[in-house]
């Protein structure tokens, strides 16, 4: 069984004894801990409520968890908004629709079936900040939390905000909802048994595309890995060339990545989703008159491709450190015009600062339309790069620090970022090499890049091997 804590939430397999594995008593403290800790984030008058979104995807333990989270925010004095199966991004949504305070949403995206967790937002639909995350942790750990009499119990709602979600995509200038209809796309869908099978479909009908629907029921029970790589989605591939589809999407269970098949069966690649759309959105933001410069955002670790996209445009490109809170923050710093993760997250704060499948699926499908290109001679028009993924086991963690430090001098020549681990520009190679620490095992982990993908996994095998040497040097 496993059970982590972290500034983001709590996530865990079900079942097991308290600590252990993500049991009733984990999801009940930490939900009170997450209601001890809203006047922190949001200070209101003696005697004013709280109200809190609580959404899912159809994972099979979700309606347990839903029913201990809305009860332990019931029983903590909290105004609940239930909105059953929904995707993350309209959880996040949702809050600011319902004008809440916070929002829990029940997933653990991409993991298996047996894994749950709470992913923890502040009022404005976003995820909490590190100190807020910290403040959380701490409050659950000292048990400094209490529960309300029977006079003061929270109340709930039931409100279903998919298609509020959905009209307000379909709202954006940027969405070519004309071009599409007229290009009448044939689409296949894989939805891996989750709430994707029910926003998606809703998506495509209403922007004229017709869809094949493969794993679209959510039962929660997966048909195959549910994170959208290309080993996991051969099924779709070979839907979308025995019907002759012109694209096939793939989204994770709370559908905030997303990945595409080509025309032929081919993958689009993940990490070319947010690049696509991205340079969709520099193309329109550069016929505008007067416009600005564009700027766009993504994580150390995403492909170098939306950097060139960006100053093609004469833009400017800002990376961060891993994870979303981490790129909201450095796109809100910079005023980025769109950004995103290489996993296939695309966030366009037109809409929201959250990774969104739709919204990527909506701006996707517009240029796709416009451009009048299949799939894979679409994917022919931006640089190419290739990542390869590796990583270091230790059986001490404090070494990870002596070998990031120690990878930082063999490399003192090169261009170095330190922000998250340590990345390696190898400028005039157009490479890069990015270790960084797991947050969850005593693992460092390697991403490396490069024009081809022999040069990217030679890259890798050089810095494993470099590491493993430094290992044993040090005993």
């Amino acid at each position: 069984m496993s059970l982590i804590k972290s500034i983001s939430g709590i996530r865990g397999t079900i079942g097991g004894k308290p600590g252990d594995g993500l049991s009733p008593l984990d999801v009940v403290k930490f939900t009170a801990a997450y209601c001890a800790t809203l006047p922190l984030r949001k200070p209101k008058p003696e005697g004013a409520r709280y109200k809190v979104v609580v959404g899912r995807d159809a994972r099979i333990s979700g309606e347990m968890v839903e029913s201990l989270v809305t009860g332990t925010l019931i029983a903590c004095g909290v105004d609940v908004v239930r909105i059953g199966l929904a995707s993350t991004p309209t959880t996040e949504m949702a809050v600011t629709f319902a004008g809440a305070d916070g929002g829990i949403i029940l997933t653990a995206s991409h993991n298996p079936r047996q894994w749950n967790a709470l992913k923890l937002l502040n009022d404005k639909g976003e995820f909490l900040t590190a100190a807020e995350g910290q403040a959380i942790l701490d409050s659950a750990e000292e048990e400094r939390f209490d529960f309300t009499g029977v006079d003061c119990l929270g109340k709930v709602t039931e409100q279903d905000y998919t298609d509020k979600h959905l009209d307000a995509v379909l709202a954006l200038e940027e969405v070519d909802k004309e071009a599409i209809a007229g290009a009448r796309f044939k689409v296949g869908l894989d939805a891996v048994n989750s709430v994707g099978g029910i926003i998606m479909p809703r998506l495509l009908e209403r922007l004229g595309v017709e869809c094949i629907k493969l794993n679209c029921e959510p039962t929660g029970d997966f048909a195959h890995n549910p994170e959208p790589l290309p080993e996991n989605l051969t099924a779709l591939s070979e839907t979308v060339v025995s019907t002759g589809a012109d694209l096939g999407i793939s989204v994770d269970p709370d559908v905030d990545r997303l990945a595409f098949i080509c025309e032929n069966g081919e993958p689009f690649v993940e990490e070319y989703t947010l690049v696509s759309v991205a340079s969709y959105i520099f193309e329109r933001n550069a016929a505008k008159p007067g416009h600005d410069a564009p700027v766009s955002c993504s994580n150390l670790s995403s492909s170098r491709a939306l950097r060139d996209v960006t100053e093609q445009f004469g833009g400017k490109y800002h990376a961060s450190a891993v994870g979303e809170v981490n790129v909201t923050t450095k796109m809100k710093e910079t005023g980025a015009l769109i950004g995103g993760e290489g996993n296939g997250g695309v966030i366009f704060p037109a809409l929201h600062y959250g990774r969104d499948a739709m919204v990527g699926v909506a701006l996707f499908l517009s240029n796709l339309a416009q451009k009048k290109l299949k799939a894979s001679e679409l994917k022919k028009t931006y640089p190419e790069y290739h990542i390869a993924k590796g990583k270091i086991q230790l059986s001490d963690s404090k070494m990870i620090d002596r070998i990031l430090e120690e990878m930082k001098d063999e490399f003192r020549n090169e261009r170095i970022d330190t922000t998250d681990g340590v990345k390696v520009d190898f400028e005039a190679a157009r490479k890069w090499v990015h270790l960084r620490r797991s947050n969850t095992e005593p693992v460092i982990r390697i991403y490396s890049e490069a024009p081809t993908i022999a040069e990217a996994e030679g890259l890798a095998r050089e810095v494993t091997d470099l590491a493993n040497r430094m290992i044993a040097q040090q005993g």
